[in-house]
């Protein structure tokens, strides 16, 4: 079946390449893949691995836009990886890499690692709007408008989102204000923590095995080791 990629003229596009990996490790795509944050399924011995797909005509991994603490809670712990390389069209499959949750939480580490500052202040700096700069901002008023709220915090929220935190009949109270304008220094300070797509680099690969044929069933070797691996671990630190 993988004759196809290594024969064939493949779209460049990394959603095409990701097509033509789900059928060469024999995996299953999420019904909600378009909601979903999932690439692909793997079931094996009755459990669901889930898997990050990627792929790259050179030797370093591109990942997210605005890699963030969200991404962090998301690949760390459960999150497996496959890499494919293929030659600079993109037309021909070099070879592939299996990450499992383990080999990748240096990368993860050193990226959290670089991003502790920001998450320090965004964590600790919302907390401290006060009244007065609520009052300093929209002016004091018996009660704030929904559209004082949208002011704040433009299109984050949908619009159930504002009227959750509506406090009031008729509005907000300043308490409430105070409250979002707290939200939006969090958010706002998260955003400038974010990383604009950091690459795996090259090196980070060097020891890691090249899958190079018989792909479904050596991903399906490597990770019944892993998760062996991972339960041996849990039982003697239990």
């Amino acid at each position: 079946m993988w004759d196809t990629w290594k024969d064939r003229t493949v779209p460049v596009q990394d959603d095409a390449r990701e097509r033509q990996m789900v059928q060469l490790f024999n995996l299953a795509v999420p019904e909600d893949r378009g909601r979903s944050d999932i690439d692909a399924h793997l079931n094996v011995d009755g459990r669901t691995v889930d898997f990050e797909l990627k792929s790259t005509t050179g030797g370093s991994v591109s990942t997210v836009r605005d890699f963030g603490p969200d991404h962090i809670r998301k690949w760390r712990n459960s999150l497996h990886w496959l890499f494919a390389f293929c030659d600079k069209s993109g037309s021909k499959l070099r070879y592939c890499l299996y990450a499992s949750p383990k080999d990748m939480e240096p990368w993860i580490a050193e990226k959290e690692r670089y991003m502790l500052p920001d998450l320090s202040l965004a964590s600790a700096l919302p907390g401290m709007v006060t009244d007065d700069m609520a009052v300093q901002i929209l002016g004091e008023k018996p009660v704030y408008s929904l559209s004082d709220a949208e002011w704040i915090m433009k299109k984050q929220w949908r619009r159930e989102d504002y009227l959750r935190h509506r406090d009031l009949d008729d509005g907000y109270s300043l308490k409430a204000i105070v409250a979002i304008l707290n939200e939006r220094a969090r958010y706002v300070i998260l955003r400038g923590a974010t990383l604009n797509n950091p690459h795996i680099e090259a090196g980070f690969f060097n020891g890691f095995e090249r899958i190079t044929d018989e792909h479904a069933a050596r991903l399906r070797q490597l990770v019944r080791a892993y998760l062996r691996s991972a339960s041996a671990t849990e039982q003697a630190t239990a």
